[in-house]
């Protein structure tokens, strides 16, 4: 069956959840509070990781919000047509999620002191995970091979847009002080110091107790066997768990078990061109 995308300022967005109401209106009349977190990112780079993150921290640490809520009712996605409702009825403060790109984000954001926290990952394993995650979901075509869906990516054809712009378009906010980023592998490598830190941007004084509360409660076998943020609940015609798991591995890395000589090669060239302007060095950029 092919999928027809919601299209808002040229980006393609997956037409179960979005519209083109729902988009309009985030970016145009949504008003941000002071006091609003959002958990910002591109697709597949550590979203629901952040959404349990964030959850706990805000809980102190206690599971049971985490446990007992759907992720998406804690921290709705505000420029989807559910969770704009959800958002708008949220009483302060409110902890909200997006994949929405800097130039479509809450024009309202600008004069707020709201923070934001953008999670990103090495691009190789997004398309790795995103090709994964579109054979199971029913609102994103399902990709005819890896090879076209990495092509698409590195177009910039896939919905949610380009991965190079999205990180390029929230890296120009690097600088300002609600405004925070972190890599995956920064959260894989050091659960525990990227909490601490989070704490810190948010102005959240966790004990010991609490810190190791949030890291063993967001842990990926914490998450895993967490119905409320592994998708389990959503039904097959959304997400078809029969195709493969939503929380497949959480690792760094397996793009190594996909990518042939050539396409590693093309990515690389791709990415270097695009990314020089950028000035900043990623832990993937190490290799």
């Amino acid at each position: 069956m092919p999928v027809h995308y919601v299209t808002y300022k040229g980006i393609k967005f997956p037409p179960a959840y979005n519209s083109e109401h729902s988009l309009s209106f985030a970016h145009n009349e949504f008003l941000v509070r002071d006091d609003d977190v959002f958990n910002v990112t591109y697709p597949k780079s550590g979203t629901v990781w952040m959404t349990e993150i964030l959850s706990l921290i805000r809980s102190r640490g206690h599971p049971s919000w985490s446990q007992t809520i759907l992720n998406s009712d804690r921290m709705p996605w505000f420029s989807t047509r559910l969770g704009l409702e959800a958002a708008l009825s949220y009483p302060s403060p409110r902890l909200l999620t997006c994949h929405l790109p800097r130039h479509i984000f809450p024009k309202s954001f600008s004069h707020s002191t709201a923070k934001v926290i953008y999670t990103l990952r090495d691009p190789r394993d997004v398309v790795v995970s995103y090709y994964y995650f579109s054979k199971m979901c029913s609102s994103y075509e399902d990709p005819t091979s890896f090879d076209q869906f990495l092509r698409d990516f590195l177009n910039g054809e896939l919905p949610h847009g380009s991965w190079f712009e999205h990180v390029q378009g929230w890296m120009e906010m690097k600088d300002q002080e609600n405004f925070f980023f972190i890599t995956y592998e920064e959260l894989k490598q050091d659960l525990q110091g990227s909490v601490r830190r989070i704490c810190q941007f948010l102005g959240q004084d966790l004990d010991d107790a609490a810190v190791s509360s949030v890291v063993r409660n967001a842990s990926f076998s914490a998450m895993r066997e967490n119905p409320m943020c592994s998708s389990v609940l959503l039904p097959a015609d959304i997400m078809d768990q029969t195709k493969g798991q939503f929380l497949r591995k959480g690792i760094c890395g397996d793009w190594k078990n996909h990518f042939t000589v050539a396409q590693s090669e093309t990515f690389d060239r791709i990415y270097q061109d695009r990314m020089q302007g950028l000035n900043m060095a990623f832990p993937w950029d190490r290799h």
